[in-house]
């Protein structure tokens, strides 16, 4: 039997505006069922890194917390620090980034902003979970510490899941630095020197600082390299590369289960929402957002994670590619946009490890939310 996933799309009137539209998509989704009086409840969001400008839009986020305050529950906006070296890397300059990107106490409403895992990413509250590859997992604590999530995901390509979406939001999102080290720990790339040019920015963005500059030519030690790709993402050549077929899958099982300690002591008290707009081809963690590959589509809700990712994937590969993108194969409608982006990456692979531990099902029924009519006919002012 298929979950529920509501849909809105991008259009909007004189009678109801998007904002408003949002409201009643997630009211109609469940938002009253999940939250109760009082609920301390972790809106989670991406703030975006600076120079990026594809995550959420903070007007949006707004009108959410105002109807999570309708059901006299208390929201706060919150995030984990980052493990690569960027502005989200201690919660300090977490903080101001997303300020900075448009988050603020006052445009939110006065929710205050929260990071889950403290001022250095060490705040932290050990899930058993007793899967295959952890026993027990790290997730930011006052992630744990509240009674309800809301989590807001922008729905994007990704470079070693193949999209962010829902799954990703919680279970990398959501985990302390240690759980986003234990989640990369055997994804190690290697260089192709033939094509390296020495520039020096894998070196510079390495945490870890595995990666050293020789005879203008990176290389890598193994032993240091600490598996958060930072490196793949910051060569602007294309030389450093993962071996996919054997570390991918278990990157990918490793999130899952790390979502599933997200969501272990929230049962029944969690809504799911994915905003597929502004649909870059690669993370929000980067300081720049490249052409969307494929215009807005709408918003999901549901109470599904698995279901509510596996719609949207579905909404995004049923577009009209755009040709302005770095997208350049699987264009058409019905073609895979996400092999087209990421081709060694078993993106459906996430979804369907989810579903065997329990996360949810990818079976769903999509229900869309009719926009309000014009209040006069022919009024279109």
């Amino acid at each position: 039997m298929g979950a529920d996933v509501f849909f809105m799309d991008m259009t909007a009137t004189s009678r109801e505006n998007l904002p408003a539209k949002l409201e009643r998509l997630v009211t109609t989704a469940g938002l009253h069922a999940v939250l109760d009086k009082n609920d301390l409840t972790a809106v989670k969001v991406h703030f975006g890194e600076q120079g990026n400008t594809a995550y959420i839009r903070p007007v949006l986020i707004r009108k959410i917390i105002r109807a999570i305050r309708k059901t006299k529950a208390t929201p706060f906006l919150t995030d984990a620090n980052t493990l690569y070296v960027g502005t989200r890397s201690d919660a300090v300059s977490h903080i101001k980034t997303a300020v900075e990107n448009g988050f603020s106490y006052s445009s939110m409403d006065a929710a205050p902003l929260i990071i889950a895992d403290g001022l250095f990413g060490k705040s932290e509250t050990a899930v058993q979970v007793d899967l295959k590859h952890n026993r027990e997992v790290f997730i930011g604590s006052e992630i744990i510490n509240a009674n309800a999530i809301v989590a807001l995901a922008h729905f994007k390509g990704h470079e070693l899941a193949g999209f962010g979406g829902t799954l990703k939001n919680l279970g990398m999102g959501c985990a302390s630095r240690r759980g986003k080290l234990d989640q990369h720990s055997n994804v190690s790339p290697k260089i192709k020197r033939k094509t390296c040019i020495g520039c020096g920015l894998c070196a510079r963005h390495c945490p870890g600082l595995a990666i050293t500059i020789e005879n203008k030519k990176a290389y890598m030690n193994k032993a240091a390299c600490i598996g958060c790709a930072e490196c793949i993402v910051r060569c602007p050549t294309q030389s450093i590369n993962i071996n996919w077929n054997q570390d991918i899958p278990v990157f990918l099982e490793k999130m899952m289960e790390y979502t599933a300690g997200v969501l272990k002591n929230k049962t029944d008290k969690c809504l799911f929402v994915n905003f597929i707009t502004n649909i870059s081809p690669k993370c929000d963690c980067l300081p720049y957002a490249e052409s969307p590959i494929c215009n807005d589509i709408g918003v999901v809700a549901s109470r599904d994670p698995v279901a509510i990712d596996q719609a949207s994937a579905d909404l995004v590969n049923q577009a009209q590619g755009l040709a302005s993108s770095v997208l350049t194969t699987h264009l058409a409608p019905g073609e895979d946009k996400f092999k087209g982006l990421y081709p060694h990456v078993d993106w459906e692979h996430q979804l369907a490890y989810a579903q065997e531990i329990g996360l949810g099902t990818r079976l769903y029924n999509l229900i869309k939310l009719e926009t309000l009519a014009y209040k006069n006919p022919g009024e279109h002012g």
